[in-house]
C-alpha cells in the first residue's frame, strides 16, 4: 500500500458443493495466480463459504473444526507474499455448532480480524444449521479501518452504518449471491456506498451448486456511488486500486455526516 491507495483483488471463483479438498486446491492456486498478477495487490478478497458452499445436510462433518485448515493454508500464504487476505467465510466448526465466519489475515500471518455472519439466510437454509454470530467485524487495517459484512448482512444498512460511525473507510462484502437477484446485489452494494460514503467492495461466487446459479458481478464501488470496476459472469480476477482519500473528501464536499441526527434515530 502506498501514497493512501489500497490495491485490491478479488477472487470470482467457482466452489464445488461439499468437497473440501478441491476447493483447498483451488484456492490455493487462486491465490498464487493473483500474488504473482502484473501488479502486486495489498488485499485478495476471496467469496463467501468457499471451502464446502452449502452443502447443508453434512455441514457439520465437512466445516473446518476451529478454522485450522484455513488458518494453516492462508496464514503461510499471506507470510510468504507479504499479502492481506480476506478469505471470504468459512464454514467452521466449533464445539457449539457450525458458523459462517470470515477470517482477515495481515501480511505476516496474523488474524486480524474473525467475524462471524450475523444475520442467516433463510431460503438457503443457514438459519436451520448454523447459529449466528454476536459481534461486527472490525479491524485496523495498516492505518486505517475496515468493515466486513457477509453476503446477506448487506441488506441490513443499520450494520453498514454501525460499521461506517464506527471509522470505515472500506467495506468488504464476501458472498454467494444467486440469481435472480443481481439488481439487488449491485443496487444494494452502491447505496451502502452512497448512505455511508465509505468504498463498498462485494466479492460474488460464479458457477452452479445444488440448482442454483451464481451471478459473479464482483464489484468495488467508490464513495459517491460510482463503480470502480465490475466483473462479468466467468471467473476472473478482477483487480482494483482504492483511493482511502476519497471518503474524507466525499464527506467535506457533502457533510451529510454534520447533519445527522443520531440522538433520534442510532448511529
Amino acid at each position: 500500500m502506498s501514497a493512501g491507495n489500497l490495491r485490491v483483488a478479488l477472487l470470482q471463483m467457482n466452489i464445488r458443493m461439499g468437497d473440501p479438498d478441491a476447493n483447498f486446491a483451488e484456492m490455493e492456486r487462486w491465490l498464487e495466480r493473483a500474488a504473482e498478477g502484473p501488479e502486486k495487490p495489498d488485499i485478495i478478497v476471496v467469496p463467501e463459504m468457499w471451502n464446502t458452499g452449502y452443502a447443508m445436510d453434512r455441514i457439520r462433518e465437512l466445516a473446518d473444526h476451529e478454522g485450522r485448515r484455513t488458518r494453516e493454508l492462508i496464514a503461510d500464504f499471506c507470510r510468504k507474499h507479504r499479502i492481506h487476505v480476506l478469505a471470504g467465510s468459512i464454514a467452521e466448526r466449533g464445539e457449539d455448532g457450525v458458523r459462517n465466519v470470515s477470517y482477515l489475515f495481515g501480511r505476516d500471518g496474523r488474524v486480524l480480524c474473525r467475524y462471524a455472519k450475523i444475520h442467516l439466510f433463510p431460503l438457503m437454509d443457514e438459519s436451520d444449521h448454523l447459529r449466528a454470530g454476536d459481534g461486527i467485524g472490525l479491524a485496523e487495517l495498516e492505518g486505517f479501518k475496515a468493515g466486513i459484512m457477509i453476503c446477506f448482512d448487506l441488506r441490513f444498512p443499520e450494520l453498514a452504518r454501525r460499521l461506517a460511525a464506527e471509522g470505515v473507510r472500506v467495506l468488504f462484502v464476501p458472498a454467494q449471491w444467486p440469481h435472480p437477484r443481481m439488481h439487488h446485489w449491485r443496487t444494494l452494494l452502491m447505496a451502502r456506498a452512497i448512505e455511508n460514503q465509505i468504498w463498498t467492495v462485494g466479492c460474488n461466487r460464479v458457477g452452479e451448486s445444488g440448482g442454483t446459479r451464481f451471478f459473479g458481478h464482483s464489484m468495488v464501488v467508490d464513495p459517491w456511488g460510482e463503480i470502480a470496476a465490475e466483473a462479468g459472469d466467468d471467473e476472473t480476477i478482477l483487480t482494483v486500486r482504492i483511493d482511502l482519500g476519497a471518503a474524507e473528501e466525499a464527506r467535506r464536499r457533502l457533510p451529510v455526516w454534520e447533519c445527522r441526527r443520531p440522538e433520534l434515530y442510532g448511529p
